[in-house]
């Protein structure tokens, strides 16, 4: 099927995880042009792909299939153990009725084979198997004891092979498959940070190298592409009192910061037609900033203008709060969605039309940076690379910005604003991380506003929108085609 195919659509992993790779894509030929869309987050699709996470779950279920294995290798066993005693039997049987075997009965009474013969009678397949199911008892039982450590540990590949070979007694010849010398870490965390008090081991072979994943993919195709409207950005680094806005850690729990987040989005929905969507840096820091706007009363004026919707980490509750989103913008009504930049909406929902004709992003969405996987790639990429914790933690995070203020333009005919409202948007070494295609949009006049300064580019920006598109464009150039246009270009 995939032979006669001209256009295949399908997920990342089909190309980049080389278990998956090696059955659904091995029949694609070097001549084939390979897209990557929406390719914001490569790199961590390429991380995932290579990685391998281990839990006492995990091992507990390997046990008990080492023990289901077990079980067949012996009725097997017992299967051609039978066959041949059964000819055996009438072996001995026919030697005594020619009277060829001295004893009698005795032999009829006892007709046993010695236990080595049957042993070597056993297929060589089947004794194979069972020397492959001692090396696995002895690696999960190896796991469960690394397992059971109290302290954080990181260690090489190498390291942690030559550690399985002393105290396992799996040899280098068995453990040949392991060759992962460079850009992977060992690390073993016996709880997850956020809940200390909760004993949850996990053992991770973590990658640190994108390239190693995407290289073959690279190596084997001729042509990849790797890819990522009408649009108004604008920096917003204060509000109506002229106080800064900022999620930075010291800032999160100033009133005056999220009392000017919610002024902001008030005046806005107060001018903004249809679908207006907020993403912020983190569930726990949304929950905050939404009960000080129910308490103080904003939430409540917000309603006023437009029906409120939260996305939440169960998919079921989200994808019923993204269909009555839609359905309030279809009707009207006018809507405000609230995400959580890296979620499930920020990756791969888009509000095309008269769903997202403004998206704001409160703050910058960095990552949680103590976990133990992205120090360790940080310290690797540092080593390796020369690139510093700073530079990468901050691309990354205007990295996963953009994405989210991009998913209001997704057409040539679209139009939409995208507010960054914080004022670490305004420095240079932030905002020159940003993509092109939006700081070639974001105007210098676009830089440092305030909350009133950034009502009146709106209803300038939405009285411009609000004429009808010309689709002949500046010199009479078509920049819409339609159906006809595109059948008389193939003509």
């Amino acid at each position: 099927m995939v032979q006669r195919a001209n256009v295949l659509v399908y997920s990342y992993q089909y190309l980049l995880d080389p278990k998956v790779a090696g059955i659904i894509s091995k029949e694609m030929q070097k001549e084939c042009v390979v897209v990557f869309d929406e390719a914001h987050n490569i790199d961590n699709v390429c991380i995932e792909a290579l990685s391998v996470s281990v839990r006492m779950q995990t091992l507990e279920g390997a046990t008990r299939n080492i023990t289901k294995m077990s079980q067949q290798i012996e009725r097997f066993k017992a299967v051609d153990e039978r066959k041949l005693r059964a000819e055996y039997n009438r072996l001995v049987e026919g030697l005594a009725q020619r009277g060829d075997l001295s004893g009698g009965d005795t032999w009829l009474a006892n007709p046993a084979l010695p236990d080595d013969i049957l042993k070597e009678a056993v297929p060589g397949n089947i004794r194979r198997a069972e020397h492959f199911l001692s090396v696995l008892r002895r690696l999960v039982q190896y796991l469960k004891g690394r397992l059971q450590t109290e302290n954080f540990e990181k260690e090489s590949p190498v390291s942690f092979v030559a550690s399985l070979n002393d105290q396992a007694g799996l040899d280098q010849k068995t453990l040949k498959f392991c060759t992962y010398a460079r850009g992977f870490s060992i690390i073993i965390e016996p709880f997850d940070e956020r809940m200390p008090h909760i004993p949850d081991p996990i053992l991770q072979l973590s990658c640190h190298d994108a390239s190693l994943a995407i290289k073959p993919v690279f190596d084997r195709f001729q042509t990849v592409v790797i890819t990522s409207g009408t649009l108004c950005p604008m920096v917003l680094t204060r509000g109506s009192d002229q106080l800064p806005v900022s999620t930075k850690y010291d800032m999160r729990s100033d009133p005056g910061v999220a009392r000017n987040y919610g002024k902001l989005l008030l005046e806005m929905v107060s001018v903004v037609p249809d679908g207006v969507v907020c993403f912020f840096v983190s569930y726990s820091y949304m929950d905050s900033i939404v009960n000080t706007w129910n308490e103080t009363g904003i939430l409540k004026e917000i309603m006023q203008h437009k029906l409120v919707f939260i996305e939440t980490q169960d998919v079921v509750e989200t994808t019923l709060a993204l269909d009555n989103y839609r359905r309030a913008c279809d009707c009207g009504r006018g809507a405000v969605f609230f995400s959580v930049a890296r979620g499930k909406v920020a990756e791969g929902i888009d509000f095309d039309r008269h769903y997202g004709r403004l998206v704001i992003m409160f703050g910058i969405p960095f990552q949680y940076t103590l976990s133990k996987i992205l120090l360790a790639r940080l310290e690797y990429l540092r080593d390796t690379f020369q690139i510093k914790e700073g530079d990468f933690l901050t691309f990354d995070a205007l990295r996963q910005a953009a994405q989210c203020v991009g998913r209001v333009i997704r057409s040539k005919a679209d139009y939409g604003m995208m507010i960054f409202a914080d004022k670490r948007y305004c420095r240079h070494d932030k905002r020159s991380k940003l993509p092109a295609w939006i700081l070639s949009h974001l105007r210098d006049a676009h830089l440092n506003l305030s909350t009133d300064m950034a009502l009146h580019i709106a209803r300038e920006f939405l009285r411009k929108m609000a004429q009808p598109y010309d689709k002949t464009g500046p010199g009479n150039k078509r920049t819409l085609l339609s159906q006809e246009d595109v059948e008389k270009i193939k003509e």
